[in-house]
């Protein structure tokens, strides 16, 4: 086949949904990502092979395998949508306006700091379009996989050769309980005299607990005595009703803390320190909105990092605006 017959023969929308599906590794999914049924989305992919003149998957019982030529075609679409942001981006810096879209997902944890980062770069850049998504570490990690977000922001970043991140902010845990707690009373408490009340805990596989339970390895203290709730603001309500005591990022809980809903005692070991990644595989070519992005934090990292580190406190006015 000729390069011209090639060129009139595909079409943006058949590479867009090609690439869903070759992420997704499925149609449905693909489909649901994209806002079409899946009827639609083989009618797309048939086409598509039908002007290549290969087949790029194949369904073996309901599983569905990549072909080669599918491997080589996503690099190429890859290129193709790559270049088609750089247009893009050049053609909005000429009228004076940064367009695109920026895609983010978050873990549960970070969504009390993503926000104030979306918060600064949107006053500068209004007409990006943000979309966040907050999940659970497993997700995440799933998301990341499925390279299904121009980012994630997490707090523990797997050991993989693969992936690129950079840490944006500090993540301490803190041990927290309900006020008067015996604990905030006592002259020295101990890790061991933590554990000896009910610990409130996430899911297994969440950063704050993995974190917390190698801790607890590490001194020989067993985490015996476990609650597991599904989320942060269970927990908070959790310890906050006396029925037991956590470990959470400092930031998930200044403004109890402040407030006095909740206490934080003295704890040999603690704060326990993390950052706050973004991250992405390697082999994600990063859209230019994404690399704006990523400059912009590197750039406001010393202000959000004396940011957090203030008491939190109301703010009468915003020192910077977002308008639509």
């Amino acid at each position: 086949m000729s390069r011209v017959n090639l060129l009139n023969r595909l079409t943006f929308r058949q590479l867009q949904v090609f690439q869903a599906v070759y992420r997704q590794q499925s149609y449905s999914r693909a489909a649901e990502q994209l806002g079409l049924t899946q009827p639609a989305v083989s009618a797309q992919i048939r086409q598509l092979e039908q002007a290549l003149e290969q087949s790029l998957f194949k369904y073996a019982g309901k599983t569905l395998h990549v072909l080669p030529p599918a491997d080589a075609l996503a690099n190429s679409v890859s290129a193709i949508f790559g270049e088609v942001s750089n247009l893009q981006m050049e053609l909005s810096e000429l009228v004076g306006k940064i367009r695109g879209e920026l895609n983010i997902a978050a873990v549960s944890t970070a969504q009390y700091v993503v926000p104030h980062l979306l918060a600064r770069f949107r006053a500068r850049y209004p007409e990006v379009q943000v979309r966040l998504r907050v999940v659970n570490r497993g997700q995440a990690l799933e998301r990341l996989a499925e390279r299904r977000d121009d980012l994630v922001i997490m707090g523990m970043v797997p050991d993989d050769r693969n992936l690129t991140f950079m840490p944006i902010l500090d993540n301490e845990l803190i041990p927290v309980v309900w006020p008067g707690h015996p604990l905030m009373t006592s002259a020295r408490p101990t890790l061991e005299d933590f554990a000896r009340y009910f610990i409130l805990m996430r899911e297994p596989g969440s950063g704050t607990r993995i974190a917390f339970e190698e801790f607890a390895t590490r001194e020989r203290v067993s985490l015996s005595h476990t609650l597991e709730l599904g989320a942060n603001e269970a927990i908070k309500q959790g310890v906050m009703a006396h029925l037991g005591v956590a470990v959470l990022p400092r930031l998930a809980v200044a403004l109890e803390l402040s407030s006095g809903l909740l206490a934080s005692p003295e704890l040999p070991g603690f704060p326990l320190r993390r950052s706050w990644c973004t991250v992405y595989p390697k082999d994600r070519y990063p859209t230019p909105v994404t690399e704006l992005f990523l400059r912009f934090l590197h750039e406001i990292l010393p202000e959000l990092n004396a940011h957090f580190r203030s008491p939190q406190v109301a703010k009468l006015g915003p020192s910077f605006l977002c308008t639509p």
